[in-house]
């Protein structure tokens, strides 16, 4: 049985709380990471409701999309109402983690979940972030000490590329140099010009790791003046993260689009909202889980024949479509953000197997309960 630390680094892993944005508040609200995990429950909104169908249902850990502190509290008495939530999973001993800016933008996140909910193909960020930032590491090094440095390089976190490790790249040359006084050369004499054997070492590596990284091939490299570079490499937005997703789907029109979003969500009060000819061609299709008017340039600038989002204002929307852009398509801001949940939760499954237990909340927390 995993303790709630083991699902934590999981699900940190999947979604990294350092991708979120810095106004953004997630990762383990509560909870104590030695408590064993017996059953996970995810939702969209953590809620007094669903804290209690989590402790009704014996969960130990509510895994939800929107915090229950976005801004920074001194205490959470039960006299206020996020104070009773956080209350009610205390007392049932049920821990509390928040995916949120980190999940929108990850590979399997919010937006990916929708766009697959509605049937796209071939994913990509509508907005590329590339995470942290990278650079390139070159240092020349005696042939017979290459290997050692560029241990030395990987062990400083320098060489990783996607899922592989101690990457690098090497090609043989000749150093030449000439020791000036007051030198101690590893290798040759002073004011006696000497040619090397020598390796070209280039490795990659996250650009916060630079220091480090240049202290330990300086460790490890025989020469008391180690000739290196070191370049930033420019984002090329090819990285599969990033806010939105832009896909693919057969040829339809926009009515019978719209048709395919309002099968695909679960029903709100809301529904599906179009802004568009229902006769127009669509092949394309842009999406954003949530709020996503802070996308409309970007999406602009893509081959969108719609646009699938939430919470669009008047003037907004309505400027957007006099520039004769995509169409729009407009639904319910927990529907849209609910599609992740199966996702994250079969990752959960097939990650941990039958050592949880799992369940999505069946409690619907959009806030719009009727239309007279």
């Amino acid at each position: 049985m995993p303790a709630l630390s083991d699902v934590v680094d999981l699900l940190h892993e999947w979604y990294p709380p350092a991708t979120a944005d810095g106004w953004d508040a997630v990762g383990l609200v509560w909870g104590d990471p030695a408590a064993e995990v017996r059953k996970v429950m995810f939702a969209v909104d953590p809620t007094l409701e669903v804290a209690r169908e989590a402790a009704a249902w014996g969960a130990d850990l509510l895994v939800v999309h929107h915090p229950l502190f976005l801004k920074p509290v001194h205490g959470f008495s039960a006299a206020t109402p996020k104070g009773r939530t956080l209350a009610t999973l205390v007392e049932a001993g049920c821990g509390l983690l928040t995916a949120h800016t980190n999940a929108d933008r990850a590979a399997d996140g919010v937006s990916e979940a929708l766009a697959t909910a509605v049937g796209l193909t071939g994913l990509g960020p509508v907005q590329s972030s590339s995470g942290d930032p990278l650079d390139k590491l070159t240092v020349y090094v005696p042939a017979p000490d290459a290997e050692r440095v560029r241990a030395a390089l990987a062990a400083a976190g320098a060489g990783r590329v996607g899922d592989y490790d101690t990457c690098s790249f090497s090609t043989p040359g000749e150093g030449r140099f000439r020791p000036g006084a007051g030198a101690n050369p590893t290798i040759g004499e002073v004011d006696r010009l000497e040619v090397v054997e020598e390796v070209r070492v280039e490795v990659v590596l996250p650009r916060a790791r630079r220091t480090a990284v240049v202290a330990a091939m300086r460790a490890a490299h025989p020469y008391e003046e180690p000739a290196h570079d070191v370049v930033e490499l420019a984002d090329t937005g090819t990285s599969a993260l990033g806010f939105g997703r832009i896909g693919s789907l057969p040829e339809t029109t926009l009515g019978d689009f719209a048709a395919r979003v309002a099968a695909a969500l679960p029903e709100t009060v809301h529904g599906v909202r179009v802004a568009g000819d229902p006769d127009r061609v669509v092949r394309r299709v842009a999406v954003c889980g949530g709020a996503g008017d802070f996308l409309l340039d970007a999406v602009l600038s893509t081959d969108a024949d719609v646009y699938l989002t939430s919470d669009l204002r008047h003037h907004v929307a309505a400027e957007f479509l006099e520039k004769q852009g995509p169409a729009l398509v407009d639904v319910a801001h927990w529907a849209a953000e609910w599609t992740w949940l199966p996702v994250v939760r079969a990752r959960l499954v097939a990650a941990l197997g039958d050592t949880v237990d799992t369940s999505v909340s069946t409690i619907r927390t959009d806030p719009w309960q009727f239309r007279p």
